[in-house]
C-alpha cells in the first residue's frame, strides 16, 4: 500500500541526483574552458606581441620566428605550467584539509602550513647555506617545517577537541610565530641572501625552469591520484567519524596520510614559487557553491579552480601596470582576504 509513494520519492531523489550531476559536470567543463582561455591569454601577455597561432606553434618549436620559439618555450610556457601546477596543488590541498579536519576555513595558508614551509626553506638558504637551486635540501627543510605545523594542528583537532574556529586561531598564532622566526633569519642574512629571501617570499612564478617543474608535477600528480581514489572516503567523513568507521574506513590513517601528503605538496610548491596565500581557501569554496560537498566533483573542481585562479592572478600581475610585474603573493592575498572575513562572519552568524 505504501509502495507507490516510496517509488515516487525514489524517482524524485534520482531525478535530483541526475540534475546535480549534469550541473556539476557542466561547471567542470566551463572551468576547463576558462582555464584554456586563460592559458591562451597568458601566452599572449608580454612585451613581444605575436599572433596566437604563431604562439601555439611556438609551444612545439614550429614557429617561423625562432625568437618566438625561445620566448614561449623558455619563458611563457614554464610560467604557465608553474601556475597550473601550483594553483591546482594548493587548491586540492585546501579541499582535502577542509575535508579531513571538517573545517571550512582550513587551508595551507590559514593553518600556518605554508608559513612553516617558508621558515624551513629560509632556514635552509641562510643557516644551512644551501643555494636556491638545491632541489633536495630546500624542499626537505620546507617539508619538515610544514609537517611540524601539521602535527600541532592535528593534535589540537583530534586530541584536544579544539573547535574549528579555535583551530584557525591556532593557525594564525602558528603563522605569526613562524613569520617572526623567518624575519629573524632574514635579519642575520647577508645582502644576497636577504634579497633572495625577500623576493622569494613575495611569490614568484617566473623563476622555475623545466627541471623544477618535474618535482612539482610528480608530487601534485601523487596527491591527485590518492585523493581521487579516496573520494568516497571524504564523502563518508561528512557524516562524521563514527559513520566512516562503520563503513570500514580507517579514519586515523586516512587523516594522517592526507595531512602528510598535503604538507608535502604545499612544501614543494612553496620551495619552488614562494609564499602564495589563500588559493587553497578560495578555490574549493567557489567550486563548493556550485557542486556542493560531493568530492567526486569537488576534487577535480578544486584542482581546476586553483589553477585558473592562480593563472588569472598572474595574468593580472603581469598586465595591470606592464611592463612591471606585481608580486603574485600580494594579488592572491587581496583575493582571499575578503572571502576569509566573509566565512568568519558567516560562521559567527550561524552560531
Amino acid at each position: 500500500m505504501h509502495s507507490v509513494p516510496l517509488k515516487s520519492e525514489n524517482n524524485g531523489i534520482d531525478a535530483l541526483y541526475r540534475k546535480n550531476r549534469v550541473k556539476s559536470i557542466s561547471f567542470l567543463a566551463i572551468l576547463s574552458g576558462v582555464l584554456l582561455l586563460t592559458v591562451l591569454l597568458s601566452l599572449r601577455a608580454g612585451s613581444y606581441e605575436t599572433p596566437i597561432a604563431e604562439l601555439i606553434k611556438g609551444i612545439f618549436g614550429q614557429s617561423s620566428d625562432k625568437k618566438i620559439n625561445l620566448i614561449v618555450q623558455n619563458n611563457r610556457l614554464p610560467r604557465i605550467i608553474t601556475a597550473i601546477l601550483a594553483g591546482g596543488g594548493l587548491g586540492l590541498a585546501g579541499c582535502i584539509l577542509q575535508a579531513v579536519l571538517r573545517n571550512p576555513l582550513a587551508s595551507a595558508s590559514t593553518l600556518g602550513v605554508s608559513q612553516g614551509a617558508t621558515f624551513g626553506a629560509a632556514f635552509a638558504i641562510v643557516v644551512l647555506g644551501l643555494g636556491v637551486t638545491d632541489r633536495f635540501g630546500i624542499p626537505l627543510c620546507a617539508f619538515l617545517g610544514s609537517i611540524a605545523v601539521a602535527l600541532v594542528i592535528l593534535g589540537l583537532s583530534k586530541f584536544r577537541r579544539v573547535s574549528p574556529e579555535g583551530i584557525v586561531l591556532a593557525g594564525v598564532a602558528i603563522s605569526s610565530m613562524f613569520t617572526g622566526a623567518t624575519t629573524l633569519i632574514q635579519y642575520f642574512a647577508d645582502e644576497v641572501e636577504l634579497a633572495t629571501l625577500v623576493f622569494w617570499t613575495f611569490g614568484d612564478l617566473g623563476s622555475t625552469g623545466w627541471e623544477d617543474l618535474g618535482s612539482m608535477a610528480v608530487i601534485v600528480a601523487l596527491l591527485c591520484l590518492y585523493c581521487i581514489i579516496h573520494r568516497w572516503d571524504y564523502n563518508a567523513l561528512l557524516s562524521g567519524e563514527e559513520t566512516a568507521i562503520s563503513l570500514g574506513i580507517n579514519v586515523k590513517r586516512l587523516i594522517l596520510v592526507n595531512m602528510v601528503l598535503c604538507c608535502l605538496c604545499s612544501s614543494v610548491i612553496v620551495s619552488n614559487v614562494g609564499l602564495i596565500s589563500f588559493i587553497g581557501l578560495v578555490a574549493p569554496h567557489i567550486v563548493r557553491m556550485v557542486v556542493g560537498n560531493n568530492h567526486v566533483y569537488l576534487i577535480p573542481g578544486s584542482i581546476l579552480g586553483g589553477a585558473t585562479l592562480l593563472l588569472l592572478s598572474d595574468l593580472f600581475a603581469r598586465t595591470v601596470i606592464s611592463p612591471v610585474i606585481l608580486p603574485i603573493g600580494a594579488i592572491t592575498s587581496f583575493l582571499g582576504g575578503p572571502l576569509f572575513l566573509y566565512l568568519l562572519f558567516k560562521g559567527g552568524k550561524r552560531q
